[in-house]
């Protein structure tokens, strides 16, 4: 019996842990070939991904450093993807930078950073990749349950800016390369369990975090793919410019 993605060739950047990682072994689970990108993270975190793909059935992993924050890093990524694997049939554009400050404690360098890891990066990211992308192909972006949040913080502007333009490269997208047959979505979570997300934060903030889920938990990582692997599949050709909310309730 053939996996669902047999034959698929994956990128997800930013995929040596957390969701990243999450996603690309479901995707090598569900049969894809999958390239796993990193930047500045330690440098064991991919292999240990890699490994964990390569050592059960399903689809194989190799690994690409590069910072897709740069139009340059997002091209050679592409290229060595074509050139161990194939020609990318999915690209998941995970890789965010998601500081939080505000307005006062904001400058330029700052605003840069983000804006070059989370809109400028992915978008031509996303533009390479449909260059050369078959018929049939999904580009996923990553958002946040935020943009859709009654409470927010003061320190969440720029992230928030950032997501908010991403969801409207979506919606453009979609209009544009659906046209080749190229579906355009984007996954929206709501806070998750990670190492990243614990960082910093007392039990009492933790538990405020999972009293405003009604199943008063956080959820973990893992728990985000099947909306992933649904929006891969064949099963979704008619789901495209859509923000696909995956957050238990979080923001409803």
């Amino acid at each position: 019996m053939s996996l669902p993605l047999s034959g698929k060739v994956a990128i997800v950047t930013g995929s040596s842990r957390s969701i990243g990682s999450a996603i690309a072994k479901r995707l090598a689970r569900d049969g894809a070939n999958v390239v796993i990108n990193y930047h500045s993270t330690d440098s064991a975190s991919p292999s240990i991904v890699a490994n964990a793909i390569n050592g059960r059935e399903g689809g194989r992993a190799i690994i690409v450093k590069a910072d897709v924050s740069t139009i340059e890093g997002g091209k050679y990524l592409l290229e060595q993807c074509i050139k161990q694997l194939g020609v990318p049939d999915i690209l998941v554009l995970n890789a965010a930078s998601m500081g939080h400050r505000t307005l006062g404690d904001i400058d330029e360098e700052y605003y840069n950073h983000h804006f070059d890891t989370n809109v400028k990066g992915p978008l031509f990211m996303a533009k390479a990749v449909a260059e050369v992308m078959p018929t049939g192909g999904r580009i996923i972006f990553v958002s946040t349950a935020l943009t859709r949040a009654s409470t927010i913080l003061p320190m969440g502007l720029i992230l928030l800016a950032t997501k908010g333009a991403v969801e409207q490269i979506v919606r453009v997208l979609s209009k544009d390369l659906g046209q080749r047959g190229i579906t355009v979505n984007a996954l929206a979570p709501g806070p998750f369990d990670s190492p990243q997300f614990r960082s910093g934060k007392t039990p009492q903030q933790l538990a405020m975090v999972a009293a405003m889920h009604p199943q008063k938990r956080i959820p973990m990582p893992e728990e985000m793919t099947s909306s992933v692997a649904f929006l891969v599949s064949d099963e979704a050709s008619w789901v495209n410019g859509q923000i696909f909310g995956v957050n238990g309730a979080f923001v409803v």
